[in-house]
């Protein structure tokens, strides 16, 4: 065997932060992120297919879109 097998492993870094759950608060999950499980991603993913969350509007914008 050669001797550049026994190299020290290098130190890898997270690509991201770590940071709470945007669900309920846990930390998050690698495999999950931005949350810490699969549940709490089909919650979020669930709450915006129905309709719960909605990018909002201005008044101004709605006008602009009635002159067509």
């Amino acid at each position: 065997m050669p001797d550049g097998d026994n190299k020290p492993a290098a130190k890898v870094e997270p690509l991201r932060k770590m940071r709470p759950c945007p669900e309920c608060g846990k930390p998050s999950a690698r495999e999950h992120y931005p949350f810490c499980s699969q549940r709490c991603r089909d919650i979020d993913l669930n709450r915006w297919l129905s309709g719960s969350y909605a990018i909002p509007v201005s008044d101004d914008e709605a006008k602009a879109g009635d002159d067509d």
